[in-house]
């Protein structure tokens, strides 16, 4: 079991959320990132993008409602550049020192969102993203799958969309169509799980995988 191995010092693991919005993923990346800490485990959680100063300003960029500008590539770059940074700066440092790394999204984002979303080619932003990442890949993601619109109801109801959540809903009916296409391809990684049940319920399916991870 993960929790044995990982007491052990004998684990680093690489774990992403990634679903659409309102999918409750940030919350269940938080959940299971405070129920290793409170078994003894070294874990660390991060977002894509930010977790670094830079990719951080680069966030505020691609998120801004006022930069309507962007172009698709140049939103795809610059989510890609933040990915990079990240990766260099905290996800490989971190894993290289056997502390188990929870992100709030990676490159999968970039497939549903910036490939599926904005119909970029996807196999060139893969090809982009492995140059970015040095082909670094999670050991598991977990996509919490939910109704496009069930999703940005939640999300408008929590706060203020960004540039992204205020677009249309073809769009992240789209995006939804890159997550699933991606389950498909990588059913030995992604875990997809139904993002409209409890947040009890989801935490404890996402616990139950972990735990029976081994090494």
């Amino acid at each position: 079991m993960i929790i044995k191995y990982a007491l052990r010092g004998q684990v680093a693991l690489f774990i992403t959320f990634e679903g659409q919005e309102g999918a409750g993923k940030s919350t269940q990346a938080k959940l299971l990132h405070d129920y290793l800490v409170a078994h003894g485990i070294k874990v660390f959680l991060t977002r894509d993008p930010g977790g670094t100063d830079i990719a951080e300003k680069i966030r505020d960029i691609v998120k801004d409602v006022q930069n309507v500008a962007i172009s698709k590539r140049a939103e795809a770059l610059l989510y890609i550049a933040a990915r990079a940074q990240l990766v260099e700066e905290v996800i490989r440092p971190k894993l290289e020192s056997n502390t188990i790394v929870i992100c709030d999204r990676y490159t999968d984002s970039t497939v549903a969102y910036q490939g599926f979303g904005n119909n970029l080619d996807v196999d060139e932003l893969t090809h982009i993203g492995n140059f970015a990442t040095g082909g670094f890949m999670p050991d598991i993601t977990f996509y919490l799958r939910i109704d496009t619109e069930d999703g940005l109801a939640r999300k408008l109801a929590q706060d203020k969309l960004d540039r992204i959540e205020q677009k249309d809903l073809s769009y992240h009916a789209n995006v939804r169509l890159g997550y699933d296409y991606l389950a498909k391809k990588y059913p030995q990684r992604i875990i997809t799980i139904d993002g409209s049940l409890p947040q009890n319920e989801i935490h404890q399916q996402i616990t139950k995988h972990i735990d029976n991870i081994t090494n």
